[in-house]
């Protein structure tokens, strides 16, 4: 069963409320792609979906996420596989400059 890790930076987005980050958190969840296991993520954490996924299901420009380190390559249908012993760090991006 891959473990996904929230960053601290998500973590307030766990909540009906969204309030002050609590650290980082990990979580099990279930899937064979990364879509299946967002999804799990996201029946563990509705509120979490909105901000890291858009409309179309889409994971949003600025959110970024690794399996066992490898940025995913699909972030539009989300179909990276995800082996059942992986760890998948979900965080948000920073962009500017």
């Amino acid at each position: 069963m891959p473990t996904v890790v929230i960053a601290s930076s998500l973590t307030r987005w766990l909540t009906p409320e969204p309030g002050a980050g609590t650290g980082q958190r990990r979580c099990a969840a279930t899937g064979a792609t990364m879509r299946q296991v967002l999804d799990s993520l996201f029946a563990q954490f509705p509120t979490l979906r909105d901000y890291v996924t858009d409309e179309r299901g889409a994971m949003r420009h600025h959110v970024v996420a690794f399996i066992d380190g490898t940025a995913i390559r699909d972030k539009e249908a989300l179909a990276d596989e995800v082996p059942a012993s992986a760890e998948v760090y979900v965080f948000q991006a920073l962009s500017g400059g």
